[in-house]
Formats: C-alpha cells, sequence, structure tokens
C-alpha cells in the first residue's frame, strides 16, 4: 500500500481521477512484455500507442530511457552522461541497468513495448538475463515484416508542411495541390532522409544488424512475424491478436 501511495504523489490532482480510472481498467489486464521489431517505415510508430492503451502497458525507447536518466542524475543516467560527453556508444550493460530502473514505474506494472532494443544478439541475451532476475521473460516478439520496394514507396512519397507538421503522401494521401498544404496553402517539404538512397543505405543496416536478432527470438520460439504491408486498420487487428494469444 506504501508504494501505491508514493506513485500517488508524483501525479498531479488534476490527473488524478484519470490515473485511477487508468489503474482500475488495467487491474484486470494480463501482464504482457513485447518487443516491436521492424525498418524504418514499417508501422511500429502507428501500432505502438494502440497496443500500448490496449493492454495497459508503458512503451520504451532506449532514447527517451537515456535522456531521462540523465536528466534525473540517476547513477546509471551519471554514467551514460559520462560515456556520451566523451562522444563514446553508451554501453549495453549501462542500457540494460536503465532499461531496470524503467520497468518500476507504475505505467510499466502490466508489462512494456520495447520499441528498438535490442538491436544485436548480446543485447537480447542481457535483456533475458536481467528479465529472468525479476522472474520474467520476454512474452512476444512482432517483427514487422515488409518488402524494402513497398518501404520506399512509402517514405519517398511523404511531403511534410513544416511548421504545422502536417505530413502527405503523393500516393496514400496526396494534398489538394500537389506540393502545397491544404490549410495555409504554404509550400510543402521532403525531409532530406525520405529519399530512395538514404533508405536503401538505412535497410541494408537495418537488414545486417537485426536478422541475426530475429533468428535469436525465432529460436526461442516467441516470434510472430506481422504482414506489415497491409493497411493500418488491418495490422493493427494481426497485432492484437498476436499479442492476445
Amino acid at each position: 500500500m506504501a508504494k501505491n501511495s508514493v506513485d500517488m504523489e508524483d501525479i498531479q490532482t488534476v490527473d488524478l481521477m484519470s490515473e485511477l480510472l487508468r489503474r482500475m481498467k488495467c487491474a484486470s489486464k494480463p501482464d504482457k512484455r513485447l518487443v516491436f521489431i521492424g525498418p524504418p517505415g514499417s508501422g511500429k510508430g502507428t501500432q505502438s500507442p494502440v497496443i500500448k492503451d490496449e493492454f495497459c502497458l508503458c512503451h520504451l525507447s532506449t532514447g527517451d530511457m537515456l535522456r531521462a536518466a540523465v536528466a534525473a542524475k540517476s547513477p546509471l543516467g551519471v554514467k551514460a552522461k559520462e560515456a556520451m560527453d566523451k562522444g563514446e556508444l553508451v554501453s549495453d550493460d549501462l542500457v540494460v541497468g536503465i532499461m531496470d530502473e524503467a520497468m518500476n514505474r507504475p505505467k510499466c506494472q502490466k508489462g512494456f513495448i520495447l520499441d528498438g532494443f535490442p538491436r544485436t544478439v548480446t543485447q537480447a541475451e542481457k535483456l533475458d538475463e536481467m528479465l529472468n532476475r525479476r522472474g520474467a521473460q520476454i512474452d512476444k516478439v512482432l517483427n514487422f515484416a515488409i518488402d524494402d520496394s513497398v518501404l520506399e514507396e512509402r517514405i519517398t512519397g511523404r511531403w511534410i508542411h513544416p511548421s504545422s507538421g502536417r505530413s502527405y503522401h503523393t500516393k496514400f494521401a496526396p494534398p489538394k495541390v500537389p506540393g502545397v498544404d491544404d490549410v495555409t496553402g504554404e509550400p510543402l517539404i521532403q525531409r532530406k532522409d525520405d529519399n530512395a538512397d538514404v533508405l536503401r543505405s538505412r535497410l541494408d543496416a537495418f537488414h545486417k544488424q537485426t536478422q541475426p536478432v530475429i533468428d535469436y527470438y525465432a529460436k526461442k520460439g516467441n516470434l510472430v512475424n506481422i504482414p506489415a504491408e497491409k493497411a493500418p486498420e488491418e495490422v493493427t487487428k494481426v497485432v492484437k491478436k498476436a499479442v492476445s494469444t
């Protein structure tokens, strides 16, 4: 009971009722520990918030966790900042340690979605070791499988209105006038990374780095391949079914 009272102290009064309602709704949900794997443009970012809310999970991204740990000046955060200040990569042990701390947050009580981690088999093994110490394990690894040519069409067709963040797609969601924002009439731009050459190099790097991780989880029997080329609503149905079973 004491732990809950401490948790509640961190919540603004205006948010207290919604937090209590969230906890009541989530009390009956089963625990889920998920890993989402997929190349840029595969739809992970679209599905994560839906699954997070549906199953009362927290979304853990290594970048966000590192920034939060550094800002909080936790012992691990201080070590991570030292590494980053020197221009060094933060070690796998440090990242997993910060992840271990993040899992103690109330919103992670029912489990988590890991996005962007693990990227290597060594990281996957260290993650398993940390979860084993907690008496837990990864339940499902969802691999957002999609052909590179489909990704190329998705990403190279994206256009952005810089000041509002509105996004368009030449094929799937075109503006009323090509190259022009529907609301303001201002010109649209393409991000520098949203071109075929940059995308191909990112995809090559992704496949080389991630395939061994996919193989690692396939051997463990908890990998589910998601047909990510389908429409987002269809993908959501497949993902929900995969997570529920």
